[in-house]
């Protein structure tokens, strides 16, 4: 039983002896860790987090600038267009304004020869009817002088009558 117990006392020491030389091996580990890992994959660790904030800001940046880049191309867009239709409206008004001018000058010119053209109508009359005064007057002499010479008879007057019509169409 001593054996036993012996036995027992020296595995009890055993156990214990190990149970102290594991503690002693996993405090020397964990000391080998922290001075040649842990530093290392914190730090390692840290910067990843450092990265990835600044990614997010950097991305918050350019989605912030992208934003403002649409907003000013929405706003010049805005003006061009705005631009574009008061250039629009004046071109049609600039040729609306000179389609009225076109038209009053045609219609001035019409209107001056029209004058024009009925002022030499009335002077062409007037030179006609002075003419046919003047063929008249000669018409009627010579007609005179023809029945003062001879004393006219029916068929002298139809003769004469004849003549005369025959002068008027061969004019």
């Amino acid at each position: 039983m001593l054996n036993g117990i012996l036995l027992v006392n020296a595995g009890e020491q055993l156990a214990l002896g190990n149970m102290l030389f594991v503690l002693l091996t996993f405090v020397v580990l964990l000391f080998f860790i922290g001075k040649f890992a842990w530093k290392p994959i914190t730090k390692m660790m840290q910067d990843r987090a450092d990265k990835i904030a600044n990614d997010l800001d950097s991305a918050e940046s350019n989605k912030n600038e992208a934003a403002e880049l649409v907003s000013k191309r929405n706003a010049e867009l805005q003006a061009t267009q705005a631009e574009a239709t008061t250039i629009i409206n004046n071109a049609k008004d600039t040729a609306s304004k000179r389609s009225d001018d076109i038209i009053a000058q045609a219609r001035d010119n019409a209107s001056s020869m029209k004058v024009k053209a009925n002022a030499e109508i009335a002077q062409e009359r007037s030179e006609a009817m002075a003419d046919v005064k003047n063929e008249v007057a000669d018409l009627s002499v010579s007609i005179a002088q023809k029945i003062i010479q001879k004393e006219l008879k029916l068929d002298d007057q139809k003769a004469l009558i004849d003549a005369y019509i025959g002068e008027l169409e061969a004019k």
